[in-house]
């Protein structure tokens, strides 16, 4: 592995949150799955305009000790297939607090939000 991606690995298994630039630079939660990002858009979660429609995104991954940036990169962001990749969506919806319907989690999902996984460039 190389020590781009241990330290996107690493920073990302640790902290739970990244920024993305989008419109302007996005806070947004995730998940580390399987080698790449996992988060979620829309409906009732959170808002990140037109990332589903980008083939690109550039990643900030900051220390959730003292804020400091650990690593940027670029990412491949392609959409989920919610049912066809359950195990990312099962990770992604236990790092989701305070959901107010955390039974129905995923199947609001499947309904009304989009699951996008980043992959961070090799």
């Amino acid at each position: 592995m190389s020590d781009n991606i241990a330290a996107i690995q690493e920073g990302a298994k640790k902290s739970g949150i990244l920024w993305l630039t989008l419109d302007r630079p996005r806070l947004a939660w995730h998940a580390w799955h399987d080698g790449a990002i996992y988060l979620v858009t829309g409906g009732a979660e959170q808002q990140l305009p037109g990332l589903d429609a980008l083939d690109r995104v550039h990643v900030t991954l900051r220390s959730k000790d003292n804020g400091a940036r650990l690593v940027e990169f670029e990412a491949a962001v392609s959409v989920v297939d919610q049912a066809a990749a359950a195990d990312a969506v099962a990770v992604l919806a236990k790092e989701r607090l305070n959901a107010p319907d955390s039974e129905h989690l995923t199947e609001r999902w499947s309904r009304d939000s989009t699951v996008l996984r980043l992959t961070p460039d090799r």
